[in-house]
């Protein structure tokens, strides 16, 4: 077991985190030529605007529209634990200083733990969500909860591998399924919708890259409510 965390926690991780950035890197890349490709349509952009909207959604106050406020609120706050954990968990910075050089402050374990659990029953308020509610229900499809398992696998085995009293597997194999699902993670990223870690600042550029053939919206329409749907 000890040479399987071993290679898991050394060359293993390093695949992975490779192929987690050239695949983000290659999006990034994609969306910038994407941009040189239509640089007569940005001299129409009004860039004031979209800078504004972007922002807006770091606190999505003003987005809290009738029926969505819980998946809303939910959301921001899940994106803030899955962002700050894997970051600064105490572990995972001595990651950071082994293979990218990069030293980073370290979270006191009272604090990984609130956002570790916080992040957990977050993922299952969006679970649900997506079960209990019929519109979003009917937009999802498997890969969407697929991706929110693959987001709580590592939150759960981290937690119950740094918290012996309520692990009910030997701490090595914990470990073990924690590392692997960590990794299952960042490979899985620049092919799902988990992309937008990077892609986020393109979609805000809507002007840019939303621009549909003529009838194309009125047939999404039809396609998503029905031909009486209008648009």
């Amino acid at each position: 077991m000890d040479q399987w965390l071993e290679f898991t926690r050394g060359p293993l991780f390093a695949i992975c985190l490779l192929i987690m950035l050239l695949g983000l890197g290659r999006h990034v890349l994609l969306q910038m030529r994407l941009l040189t490709i239509k640089g007569p349509t940005l001299r129409k952009v009004v860039w004031k605007r979209i800078a504004a909207d972007s922002l807006s959604w770091l606190l999505p106050w003003k987005h809290l529209g009738e029926g969505t406020r819980i998946l809303t609120i939910a959301s921001m706050v899940f994106h803030i634990g899955a962002i700050l954990t894997p970051l600064f968990l105490a572990d995972h910075v001595v990651l950071w200083e082994s293979f990218l050089g990069i030293g980073l402050p370290a979270l006191s374990q009272a604090q990984a733990d609130i956002l570790t659990l916080s992040t957990i029953a977050l993922v299952i308020v969006l679970l649900t969500y997506r079960v209990a509610v019929r519109r979003s229900r009917d937009l999802s499809r498997p890969g969407d909860y697929m991706i929110l398992l693959l987001v709580l696998a590592p939150f759960v085995t981290g937690f119950l591998a740094s918290h012996p009293g309520v692990n009910p597997l030997p701490w090595q194999m914990m470990m073990l399924f924690h590392v692997l699902s960590a990794e299952a993670l960042l490979v899985a990223i620049p092919f799902t919708k988990l992309a937008h870690v990077v892609l986020f600042p393109f979609d805000r550029l809507s002007q840019v890259h939303w621009q549909l053939r003529s009838g194309a919206g009125q047939r999404v329409a039809a396609a998503m409510y029905g031909e009486e749907a209008k648009v």
